[in-house]
């Protein structure tokens, strides 16, 4: 957490969701000298009309929310950002159209809990912002940086690389040092927040029951155009349904079987065509990312540990920048399952310096 002296004028606006990550975090900034003013950012009318399930904003979570700010004695806002956080479910959509494999969580931060959460702070002059992720932040040279969480487990920088740089300077991660989900409920308890053992939210928070197939199936039909399940060399091994039930580097629920585990190795979609092989077919020396987003100046080479997706423990690579909006990477040893669609995050140590989304591999 940044301390007393670095916070400077001690107002701060926490994006409340009704869940004790983010209900601690307004505890603990309360309890810190902050402050604190409570927004509940409602996003669920943007979700499956047909599902009571509302998944990070269901009506029981803003009753949570107003309950915990009750307890908290803090003021509570609640902004419907229905409208804006539509074009993060019809990107979800459209990539696995493509035959990508998306990950909707790095633009919400990007767009609506850091972009638009950062604009409603402005709007009441309020000059830090703050979320219960499981990350760090700290004073660094070239200007504030993202750390992973210590200690590792539940880190989130990962899906934190697309917030815009400038902003970093007006945000607090109180969690970032907890040592784990235990302690947080603990502290919860210790505080009398009613959340302290409310479970956490589902994966995906706008994917009804977390069955992402049975979304996108409701939302975009096109993605279920029945296919063939072919080998590498173009052998017909089945049929699937459609290529949105599948993700590169996928095992499970194939369909088909071989001599040897086969997993998914490419995704077309103008020919709806999955192609499976063995696991020596999804390892890659190499990517290529777009879309770049960086926290700190960096040369045109560099050194990283690469992270290639949001549980994957990264891997040592050389980094080449091409342009302001791309990069390649070359990792020391090949990895797995390197997929279109997910992101490439580059860190030094626990640093994060930032990343792109990658478009393929050679």
């Amino acid at each position: 957490m940044v301390s007393m002296s670095a916070a400077g004028e001690k107002r701060v606006l926490v994006a409340m969701s009704g869940g004790v990550d983010s209900s601690l975090t307004a505890g603990l900034l309360r309890d810190a000298g902050f402050a604190v003013t409570g927004v509940f950012m409602c996003l669920g009318a943007a979700g499956d009309p047909d599902s009571d399930s509302r998944g990070c904003c269901s009506p029981q979570d803003a009753a949570d929310a107003r309950a915990v700010a009750d307890r908290l004695g803090i003021e509570l806002y609640v902004l419907n950002l229905a409208e804006a956080f539509r074009p993060i479910i019809e990107y979800f959509v459209d990539e696995y159209r493509r035959g990508r494999t998306p990950n909707p969580c790095v633009p919400c931060n990007a767009q609506i809990k850091f972009g638009r959460l950062i604009r409603h702070a402005d709007a009441l002059g309020i000059p830090w912002v703050a979320t219960g992720h499981y990350a760090r932040i700290v004073p660094a040279s070239g200007g504030p940086a993202i750390l992973r969480k210590s200690p590792r487990p539940k880190d989130q920088s990962y899906v934190l690389f697309g917030i815009a740089r400038q902003l970093l300077g007006r945000i607090l991660f109180p969690l970032g040092d907890m040592p784990d989900k235990r302690d947080v409920r603990a502290k919860a308890l210790a505080m009398g927040l009613p959340v302290h053992a409310k479970p956490d939210s589902q994966e995906i928070c706008f994917v009804p029951d977390n069955d992402y197939v049975a979304f996108l199936a409701r939302r975009c039909p096109a993605a279920f155009r029945p296919g063939p399940i072919v080998d590498s060399s173009g052998k017909a091994l089945g049929q699937h349904r459609g290529i949105a039930a599948f993700t590169i580097g996928q095992r499970k629920g194939l369909g088909v079987a071989g001599k040897t585990p086969l997993y998914v190795t490419h995704l077309d979609a103008a020919s709806a065509i999955v192609t499976v092989g063995p696991r020596s077919e999804i390892l890659h020396r190499h990517l290529r990312a777009t879309q770049a987003n960086w926290h700190c100046d960096l040369p045109a080479e560099f050194e990283a540990t690469v992270q290639v997706r949001y549980n994957h423990t990264g891997c040592p690579a050389r980094v080449r920048v091409t342009d302001a909006a791309g990069f390649e990477v070359d990792f020391a040893e090949p990895v797995m399952a390197v997929t279109p669609g997910q992101a490439a995050v580059c860190y030094q140590d626990d640093r994060l310096l930032g990343g792109g989304w990658i478009q393929s591999t050679w």
